[in-house]
């Protein structure tokens, strides 16, 4: 039950008449959303026999994976890219378990931990995100259900969300759908928007081009925690998107940066990269005339700025260095 922010001064901010809401998912244990998935993940892992705990990570999960089989005591080895942000790789390292740095992207990592699960010497092994993904996968519904739960028991109108796999996208989707079926909220419409980087933006280089195949990238850019090159569900938030009447844009990472400070200025939550790359597309569809701002809105923050603070390290510092003085107050223009 993490918070549902509401974001009047970013609405103001947007042309917004309607309700905005930020769900800030970085109040989660290990400040990312990851945690609801691993939560699933690992209890089904240990219900299904496994000894040990694997995943490969672009960070967020790698934290999560630690946190969470240390917390059971199960012993872990988790799969990293080599070149992840420091913050990350020091959260996953401090629980004290296996950490590998892997030389190459996401997709280099998630085909290593593919062939690996199928090794006699990790058959023991649960791979939170291979061979008990199905688990895993279904935590991200949480995401849906709070929501409406938040909300009175109904459904917004539009969501955005961040798209790495696509994965969140499509089981918040699910989770409307689920919730309208079990009678849980009145029968609704609701719009899905996806938010990639434009380091990594197969999915929505697909639906703006209007294909139905999802052509693998080489990632670049500053929102590691989204590059996915080759997103397994990415032919499934297609699906979503364009049935429920949605649109998807990327952002750079000039606007990527812009929209971590839009974020923390307007509603004083400091997302990482990937909240960066919600908000700014989120700014992006309304100035393109694709998302209603007269509509509420849902955005999706996924994690902590704590965690990528090289993004925009450069540009956060001190107003002023002063004197302890008056005198030095005056200097710099502070009175």
């Amino acid at each position: 039950m993490t918070p549902l922010i509401r974001a009047d001064r970013l609405g103001a901010e947007l042309g917004f008449s309607a309700p905005l809401w930020v769900k800030d998912d970085s109040a989660n244990p290990t400040h990312s959303f990851k945690d609801r998935v691993v939560s699933v993940a690992v209890t089904a892992a240990r219900e299904l026999g496994f000894e040990r705990i694997a995943c490969a990570s672009t960070g967020n999960l790698a934290n999560s994976v630690a946190a969470h089989a240390t917390r059971v005591g199960m012993p872990y080895i988790v799969f990293i890219p080599a070149d992840l942000e420091p913050a990350k790789i020091v959260q996953t390292a401090i629980y004290g378990g296996t950490l590998v740095g892997v030389e190459g992207s996401y997709d280099d990592v998630n085909r290593l931990c593919s062939e690996l699960s199928e090794l006699e010497e990790f058959e023991s092994t649960g791979f939170v995100n291979v061979n008990v993904r199905p688990y895993y996968a279904e935590g991200s519904k949480t995401l849906g259900f709070e929501v409406a739960e938040q909300l009175g028991w109904r459904i917004p109108p539009q969501v955005v969300a961040p798209m790495a796999s696509g994965s969140l996208l499509t089981k918040v989707h699910k989770a409307f759908k689920e919730l309208a079926s079990a009678g849980l909220v009145a029968p609704s419409e609701w719009k899905v928007f996806g938010a990639q980087s434009a380091g990594c933006s197969p999915i929505a280089t697909a639906f703006i081009n209007g294909w139905d195949v999802v052509r693998p990238v080489k990632p670049t850019g500053i929102a590691k925690s989204l590059n996915i090159g080759n997103p397994a569900d990415g032919p499934y938030a297609l699906d979503v998107v364009r049935s429920s009447g949605g649109s998807m844009a990327f952002a750079d990472d000039e606007e990527i940066r812009e929209g971590i400070r839009l974020l923390a200025r307007t509603t004083g939550v400091f997302a990482e990269t990937a909240g960066g790359v919600t908000t700014a597309v989120l700014k992006k569809l309304v100035e393109r005339g694709e998302l209603d701002p007269s509509v509420e809105t849902v955005i999706y923050n996924t994690g902590e700025g704590l965690k990528t603070l090289d993004a925009v390290a450069d540009s956060a510092h001190p107003s002023a260095v002063i004197k302890p003085t008056i005198k030095g107050m005056r200097a710099a223009g502070l009175i």
